[in-house]
């Protein structure tokens, strides 16, 4: 593996060892914060390659630290959240985390959701795949992984990245939603509807003229999305 360095921000002393010691053990570098303000504080000077951020911090809400860093960065974020906490973890989606753990959690669970994650950073283009797509002002550059709408380039986050290159893909074809599910996160996923609307959203917001009209991710009531072809 690679040198990948993940920051884990917990104000429990308990999970950050947990956390820690079966990260490490897998051969990853850990960098730990207790506080929201050292976390932003640590990203700015280590620029690491994952965070995992715990929403109930005790100086700044984990909410508030995510926001932060989207406005200047798409590093894969996964969200820690009580395990009844379904409008934090739906809050967290909308602005940016990547992927979300209940608490508490198991150490094959959290490597799972770690290595699915690194997996959409790392993806690299396949002999088979498009070069380039172009559609009504977007362009999509799959060597260099460049998004652009009218000569605009937009930044996205590895997950919806992942996203519009299944739909990409897939021009022209309706995917459903257990499909999108599974292809983009995994088949553990197929019923997390909450995780792939948000993202369907935050794509649209990036990419459409009016997220309300899109021409580009066209839902198809009771089954699932689709790109068109033209």
């Amino acid at each position: 593996m690679d040198e990948t360095t993940i920051l884990i921000v917990d104000d429990e002393p308990k999970i950050l060892r947990f956390v820690d010691t079966s990260l490490r053990l897998s051969g990853y570098e850990i960098l730990t914060a207790e506080t929201g303000q050292i976390a932003l504080d640590i990203y700015e000077h280590d620029h690491p390659d994952l965070i995992i951020l715990d929403l109930g911090l005790p100086d700044i809400d984990g909410l508030v630290v995510l926001e932060k860093i989207r406005q200047y960065s798409t590093v894969p974020v996964i969200i820690l959240t009580a395990r009844d906490d379904e409008k934090d973890k739906v809050a967290g989606l909308e602005l940016g985390a990547d992927d979300y753990l209940t608490k508490p959690f198991g150490t094959q669970e959290l490597k799972a959701r770690i290595e699915a994650v690194l997996r959409r950073v790392r993806w690299s283009p396949q002999p088979s795949d498009l070069a380039e797509f172009v559609m009504l002002g977007l362009q999509v550059d799959f060597r260099r992984r460049r998004v652009t709408v009218n000569g605009e380039e937009v930044h996205l986050t590895p997950t919806e990245y992942g996203l519009l290159r299944v739909l990409i893909q897939n021009s022209g074809h309706v995917l459903s939603h257990g499909d999108l599910l599974s292809r983009v996160w995994g088949d553990e996923y197929r019923n997390d509807l909450a995780i792939l609307r948000v993202n369907i959203s935050r794509l649209r917001q990036k990419l459409e003229e009016d997220p309300r009209e899109p021409r580009f991710i066209v839902t198809v009531p009771g089954v699932g999305y689709t790109l068109p072809s033209e």
